[in-house]
């Protein structure tokens, strides 16, 4: 990989392991929760419209299922997240977000995939949902269910977004779709956020979390994993998502003075070991029409370095298909996938070329 390749997978690993120390700050700083997602998400479509102006238009027959992926990547999604991190503490978050694709895997299930799991796809299952187990039994017992059934619901949000995306957006340019879900959900937030707003200015730390939350891990991340994707091909770039969740452990423990101990180890192990074992494909195993290849977080997709290269599934979460800004419309691969990345979800498999 180069030089190039490796900054950009080192920003992508970073940019989408500390949105929830971004968030744990933002709402301990007096954030109400409309407002921080309001800030997001209208910052975001303000920066990524001006790139995205020319494909707006071609979305105009979709607003149905746009509408319904907006609100599941995004508008139920970051007001949980946020609403959760008033109690629990962004290292774990970013843990129990790291299960989204044992979730997937069991929502593709109910959703008609007929793939045959088999022993490792199963174990790891096992293992993933073990490790929510060990993560989330102390706090349980302390009394935060509400927050950690929030989180989970996020994780089951963002394993059926994909779906939606690959089954009736497939054809949709991802900045467009990104930028119009964004401010469709500013829109949305935008009386609730006007009733809840300050009255009085937050702290330095507080706006500079905010605008990193906006500009730097909603809007900028889009058009770095592009990039990213350009430089390395999918399977390589899809290779930071089994990153993010230790920057997110990371974050919190040198940040905010979180706690590093043996549960969140453990956990932290079962759900990635979990996560790869349960989004593996095998060899022999056909492809279904509901998961043509492996995980999800939107952003763009390039040209891959083979038609036939699988994108690794740390945090698959559906299917779903992107065409990147500049990506001829023939004989070039389609990248087919899911990666449920703070929310954002990042189609990635190739697909044979068309002709």
């Amino acid at each position: 990989m180069t030089k190039r390749g490796w900054l950009l997978f080192a920003s992508m690993s970073v940019i989408w392991g500390i949105p929830y120390l971004l968030i744990k700050v933002a709402v301990e700083g007096g954030i109400p929760v409309p407002v921080l997602v309001f800030v997001r998400t209208a910052v975001g479509a303000v920066v990524l419209l001006p790139l995205a102006l020319r494909g707006v238009g071609k979305l105009r027959r979709h607003w149905r299922p746009l509408a319904a992926f907006a609100a599941l990547e995004i508008m139920i999604p970051w007001w949980l997240l946020a609403d959760a991190e008033r109690q629990l503490s962004s290292s774990m978050t970013g843990l129990l977000i790291a299960a989204s694709p044992i979730i997937a895997v069991l929502v593709g299930r109910l959703a008609g995939d007929v793939e045959r799991l088999g022993g490792p796809r199963l174990a790891g299952l096992g293992l993933g949902l073990a490790g929510v187990v060990v993560l989330a039994a102390p706090g349980l017992r302390g009394g935060d269910l509400r927050s950690i059934a929030e989180v989970l619901l996020v994780a089951v949000c963002y394993a059926i977004a994909p779906m939606i995306l690959a089954r009736r957006l497939a054809d949709v340019p991802v900045l467009p779709l990104t930028a119009v879900c964004l401010g469709g959900a500013a829109l949305v937030y935008t009386v609730p956020a006007a009733l809840a707003w300050p009255a009085t200015l937050p702290t330095g730390r507080v706006l500079a979390a905010l605008a990193g939350l906006a500009v730097v891990c909603t809007a900028v991340a889009f058009v770095v994993f592009a990039a990213l994707i350009r430089e390395v091909g999918a399977s390589r770039a899809l290779v930071f998502t089994y990153v993010n969740p230790a920057v997110a452990v990371t974050a919190g423990v040198l940040v905010l003075d979180e706690p590093f101990t043996v549960p969140v180890v453990a956990a932290f192990t079962l759900i990635l070991g979990g996560s790869v074992l349960a989004t593996r494909r095998g060899s022999n195993t056909p492809a279904t029409p509901t998961a043509p290849a492996a995980p999800t977080a939107p952003a763009g997709a390039a040209t891959a370095p083979a038609a036939a290269t699988t994108v690794p599934a740390a945090a698959t979460t559906g299917s779903r298909r992107f065409t990147a800004p500049g990506t001829p419309a023939t004989g070039s691969s389609e990248l087919v996938g899911a990666v449920a990345v703070d929310g954002v979800a990042v189609g990635l498999s190739p697909r044979p070329e068309r002709t």
